[in-house]
């Protein structure tokens, strides 16, 4: 027998079904996940986590993104300037601050979050924009930049490894005679990146940053520049490492190290568990010390964070998966399983370092947490520095295609620099 509703009871019914519908949908909280990493498997692990993560709360669901570091670094303060973007991403850029969540009222145990994570978490607080307990999320990982070199290629060519005290030119002069002796492609290069760039800067003794403003090139950079751009001439650079992106845009290099194609390329530690995977057994290698210069010997540091946005719609959630991700278990098997150097204090890692040149490379890279000047910190954290490491990546590539003379490149990056402190002066 069919039943038939009333029209007043079928649209009563509609509206209760209707109401309990919206409370199961409002009962699901999305948030956005934005990551890039130059680990694939990491990048892989994290996406697996953020599942774990949502097992364990089913009111949750994490769109997981994964994106290049380019467009990661260009695309998201735009995005939250107009209160857009994800939920939580992972940073490189500092001067993200005003737009973060804190975090601590909302997590379960702040103070335990806190003790972990230690002095770390003020690299994410300014003065004045963040409170300076807050928790607006973690640093996953510290880095250092130095050479990697393919010890076989060295020994082929009965090339001694450059010492510890090795300045950046004999360090490119050794590689350029490994690269004759051997046929390798590229006798040394670095990724097209102002930050990797500046390592070098500083031991020959620049400093970007004087009176308070931006002042670059100063002679010291002009003398590393003159060097570089002599070596991209003499074939010790290759230009087209740097010529073949536009404008500003980030290019890694670490595949033509992978494939043997590199003597020397100045990176970071975040490249020590992909090397160890995919060289192998093809080759051996290692990390030297940080090349010296007039004003010591300078591993320019950086790092990368997890945070929340106040921009989301689901604070409480943000909170907690960040607290999740954060956690001593998962920051320990982040730190030994994808050999990182967490800002959280994880007592006695244990790195899976499968391979002998792995070991060695960590090792060096661990001994040089000490040489990074305190300049360096410094500019990471001083806003505006993002965009002096764009204006050298594309007044560099200029330069080295034969866009514009030396000269001509220093007029240009000095009246860069002129229009970024006027702009940030305007902007106080």
């Amino acid at each position: 027998m069919k039943t038939y509703l009333s029209g007043a009871f079928a649209l009563a019914l509609a509206t209760v079904s209707s109401a309990w519908s919206s409370v199961a949908m409002a009962e699901t909280q999305t948030i956005t996940f934005l990551f890039t990493d130059d680990d694939q498997a990491y990048v892989e692990r994290m996406e697996a986590l953020s599942k774990e993560f949502e097992t364990a709360h089913p009111d949750i669901k994490v769109n997981f993104v994964s994106s290049g570091y380019d467009a990661v670094a260009k695309q998201l303060p735009v995005q939250l300037a107009i209160g857009e973007g994800p939920d939580v991403a992972k940073i490189t850029d500092w001067q993200l601050a005003p737009y973060y969540l804190d975090m601590r009222p909302l997590m379960k145990d702040p103070d335990g979050f806190a003790k972990l994570h230690g002095d770390s978490l003020n690299t994410l607080r300014f003065p004045g924009i963040n409170d300076p307990n807050s928790i607006n999320g973690y640093v996953a990982s510290q880095t250092f930049n130095l050479p990697f070199v393919n010890k076989t290629l060295f020994e082929q060519a009965n090339e001694p490894l450059p010492q510890p005290t090795a300045t950046l030119k004999e360090i490119v002069e050794a590689s350029a005679r490994v690269a004759k002796a051997t046929g390798a492609q590229i006798p040394f290069t670095m990724d097209r990146s102002g930050h990797r760039f500046s390592g070098a800067a500083f031991s020959y003794g620049s400093n970007y940053v004087k009176d308070g403003k931006f002042s670059f090139p100063d002679d010291a950079a002009k003398r590393y520049i003159t060097d570089l751009y002599n070596w991209t001439k003499d074939g010790s650079f290759p230009k087209e490492m740097w010529g073949a992106a536009g404008g500003t845009q980030y290019k890694n290099m670490g595949d033509e190290f992978v494939n043997g194609n590199v003597v020397t390329y100045l990176a970071g530690n975040w490249m020590v568990n992909p090397f160890q995977k995919k060289i192998g057994d093809g080759f051996e290698w290692t990390a030297i010390s940080a090349p010296c210069g007039d004003a010591g010997c300078y591993a320019m540091p950086g790092g990368t964070a997890i945070v929340g946005f106040k921009r989301t719609k689901y604070p409480q959630a943000v909170a907690s998966f960040i607290e999740f991700l954060g956690s001593e278990k998962v920051q320990r098997e982040i730190a030994e399983n994808y050999v990182i150097l967490t800002g959280a204090d994880i007592k006695d890692p244990q790195y899976k370092l499968d391979s002998k040149n792995a070991k060695e490379a960590m090792a060096v890279f661990l001994a040089a947490r000490d040489s990074a000047p305190q300049a360096a910190r410094d500019l990471e954290r001083l806003k505006g520095s993002g965009a002096i490491y764009q204006l050298i990546v594309q007044r560099m590539s200029q330069l080295i295609v034969g866009e514009l003379s030396l000269e001509d490149t220093f007029k240009a990056m000095s009246a860069d620099v002129d229009k970024i402190n006027v702009t940030l002066a305007a902007n106080k």
